[in-house]
């Protein structure tokens, strides 16, 4: 099987953290990558779920904008709780 090279970018850190992981299941980036592939090939489809961040979601974006507004209004001091829907 002929092999060929990409190349990606990613955030340092990230990348030296999953090379540590990588390396205490016994495999390498490249193997991981590939693994990954060949997941996506088959399942025809990404094999997780990838979900948003809940802190853009619609219900929290309304809480979001009526904070803003009230504060603006002097109405308010914005409360955390309030802002991250689970």
């Amino acid at each position: 099987m002929a092999t060929t090279s990409i190349t990606i970018r990613m955030d340092e850190k990230l990348k030296k953290q999953a090379e540590i992981l990588f390396e205490d299941m016994g495999i390498n980036m490249t193997t991981a990558i590939t693994m990954f592939t060949k997941a996506v090939v088959r399942q025809n489809k990404i094999p997780f779920e990838i979900t948003a961040d809940p802190f853009y979601s619609e219900s929290n974006m309304r809480v979001l904008e009526q904070r803003i507004a009230n504060i603006e209004s002097g109405k308010s001091i914005p409360k955390e709780h309030d802002l991250i829907e689970v």
